[in-house]
């Protein structure tokens, strides 16, 4: 018997290389673009999984650009904090 499952045609480490340049503000605006035609729910399925997995990059981008910010700010602060002490 064939197999008849369909598989996505991009892989997670091709969409997050597909993402990667994207600024915070220009992926976080894509994923809500995403998340609104999904809730609409008049998408074929092949379309939304698609979608669903470009969202899942996007997600992916928006939090390695908060954690990069999380930790500038945790060595400004280690700075300031040594600065205060000496």
């Amino acid at each position: 018997m064939a197999d008849t499952t369909q598989q996505s045609a991009t892989t997670p480490a091709e969409l997050d290389k597909k993402v990667a340049g994207l600024s915070y503000e220009d992926a976080r605006s894509r994923l809500v673009e995403i998340v609104t035609r999904l809730e609409q729910g008049n998408l074929p399925l092949d379309e939304a999984l698609t979608m669903w997995e470009l969202g899942e990059a996007l997600a992916r981008r928006c939090e390695a650009w908060l954690d990069g910010a999380r930790e500038r700010l945790r060595a400004a602060q280690a700075h300031i904090d040594k600065e205060a002490s000496q």
